[in-house]
């Protein structure tokens, strides 16, 4: 089964910066679009970047100017440099990927991976 494998979460202080990777775990065809998430405890998901595989990209507004969103070497993976990083940033970043927009915004649609944990301390 593929899997979506997310790194370079941690701790950091406010204004730090951050890298995320994502990678599949083999290379999945159609896959036109690739995108970052994440959840803080007890709150919903929240979308915060996607890449198209020809590199568009759209960011949410709480990350506007911050975050840059960006494909990797491999095909099926991607990177988010996250700056200027705030405690509400904090939360668990997953990735997705899928064959259109709105599979990757779907809540059961497409692919993604287990998270990595990113904590801004104050």
């Amino acid at each position: 089964q593929v899997q979506l494998v997310e790194s370079g979460g941690g701790l950091v202080q406010t204004g730090g910066s951050l890298r995320l990777s994502c990678e599949a775990s083999e290379y999945i065809d159609n896959l036109n679009i690739m995108g970052w998430f994440r959840q803080a405890p007890g709150k919903q998901r929240d979308y915060v970047a996607y890449i198209t595989v020809g590199g568009s990209t759209d960011y949410a507004d709480s990350v506007k100017g911050r975050f840059t969103i960006s494909r990797g070497s491999h095909r099926n993976s991607m990177y988010l440099q996250m700056n200027n990083l705030q405690p509400q940033d904090s939360g668990v970043y997953f990735c997705k990927a899928a064959l259109t927009l709105g599979n990757l915004l779907g809540e059961r649609s497409g692919y993604r991976g287990q998270g990595t944990q990113v904590t801004v301390s104050s």
